[in-house]
C-alpha cells in the first residue's frame, strides 16, 4: 500500500486511514513524499538529483518522520517505509500505483498534492493509476456500511469484488446501491432533467433494474457470505443519490467507468459532485485489464 504526503493537515489524515487499511490488509504500508520536479536539464547517465543535494533533506525527512509516527500511532505493528521521490507528484503516484494494492491520498493538500482533486489531475490518477485510489474525504472517523455503487457493467465487476472485499475486512454491512431513473441517456443530467421520461412500461424496467442489482450481488455474496448486504434500488438522478448514502456510510466504492447511471463516473459532474461533496471517504476502482 502507499500514501502520499506533503505535510498538510489532509494529508496527514489520509496516512492515519492509510495506517488502518494496512493494518486490516496485514500489508506493508509506504509513505511516499514527491518533492517537486527532477531538474529537467540533468545530461543522461548523470548523478540522481536528490533533495540532500539542494539541503532539503531536513525539511522533507521532517514532513516523513511525522507522518511515520502517526503511521506507527494508529498501527503499531505495521511494517512502514518512507521515501522521498523527486518528481510531479501524481506521476509519482502513477509510478508508485504499480507495485500497490491500494493507494491513499487527501482530498487536500500543499506542495506537489496541491489541487490533487481538481480538473484533469483526479481523472488521471484514477483513470491511469495500476491500483484502487482512496481519498480521505468527508467527516472525521467516519462510521456505517460500505456504499458499493452498482452499474450493472463489466468493467465494475472488479469495484464490487473490492467493496466486498472491504467491507469482509471492516466487518461492516454493504449497501448494494443502484439508481435507476427513466431517462434514455442516464449520463445526462442538469437542472431540467425529468425524472419521468417516455417509458412504455415503467414497471418493466424497474423489474429489470432490479434482476441487475440482484444479479451482481448474488454471485459475491456466495464468495462472501459473512457480509450482511442490503440491496438497495433508488429512482432518483445518480449525484444526489450517492452524496446522500455516503452520509451515515464509512466508505464509498464506484468503478472507473461503467454503464447507464454510473457511465463516464470520472469524467464529468457526477464524479466532481461525489469527489468534492461525499461526506465520508471514496474509492475508485479500475477494471482488471
Amino acid at each position: 500500500m502507499i500514501v502520499g504526503v506533503d505535510g498538510s493537515a489532509s494529508s496527514l489524515e489520509a496516512v492515519d486511514v492509510a495506517a488502518r487499511e494496512a493494518h486490516l490488509r496485514g500489508a506493508p504500508l509506504r509513505i511516499v513524499h514527491a518533492f517537486g520536479q527532477a531538474p529537467g536539464h540533468l545530461p543522461t547517465g548523470g548523478p540522481t538529483w536528490s533533495p540532500a543535494d539542494h539541503g532539503l533533506e531536513p525539511m522533507t525527512q521532517g514532513v516523513l518522520a511525522r507522518a511515520e509516527e502517526r503511521a506507527y500511532g494508529v498501527a503499531p505493528g505495521t511494517a512502514i517505509t518512507r521515501s522521498v521521490v523527486a518528481g510531479e507528484a501524481l506521476q509519482v503516484l502513477e509510478i508508485e500505483s504499480r507495485s500497490a494494492s491500494l493507494a491513499v491520498v487527501g482530498s487536500r493538500g500543499l506542495s506537489g498534492f496541491s489541487g490533487l482533486l481538481l480538473g484533469s489531475t483526479a481523472v488521471r490518477l484514477a483513470t491511469h493509476g495500476r491500483c484502487p485510489l482512496m481519498v480521505v474525504r468527508g467527516r472525521p472517523d467516519p462510521a456505517g456500511a460500505v456504499v458499493m455503487a452498482v452499474d450493472g457493467s463489466e468493467a465494475g465487476e472488479a469495484a464490487v469484488e473490492f467493496a466486498f472485499s472491504e467491507a469482509a475486512l471492516r466487518k461492516a454491512p454493504l449497501v448494494a446501491l443502484h439508481v435507476w431513473n427513466t431517462w434514455s441517456e442516464r449520463a445526462y443530467e442538469g437542472p431540467g432533467d425529468p425524472l419521468n421520461a417516455m417509458v412504455a412500461d415503467v414497471d418493466h424496467l424497474r423489474e429489470a433494474e432490479q434482476h441487475l442489482l440482484d444479479e451482481t450481488v448474488t454471485a459475491w455474496q456466495e464468495v462472501f457470505p459473512q457480509v450482511a448486504v442490503e440491496r438497495r434500488l433508488v429512482r432518483s438522478r445518480i449525484r444526489p443519490a450517492l452524496i446522500d448514502a455516503s452520509r451515515g456510510s464509512q466508505l464509498v466504492v464506484a468503478g472507473a467507468r461503467g454503464r447507464g447511471g454510473f457511465t463516464g463516473l470520472l469524467l464529468g459532474s457526477v464524479s466532481q459532485a461525489l469527489l468534492h461533496h461525499a461526506h465520508c471517504p471514496v474509492t475508485v476502482v479500475r477494471g482488471k485489464e
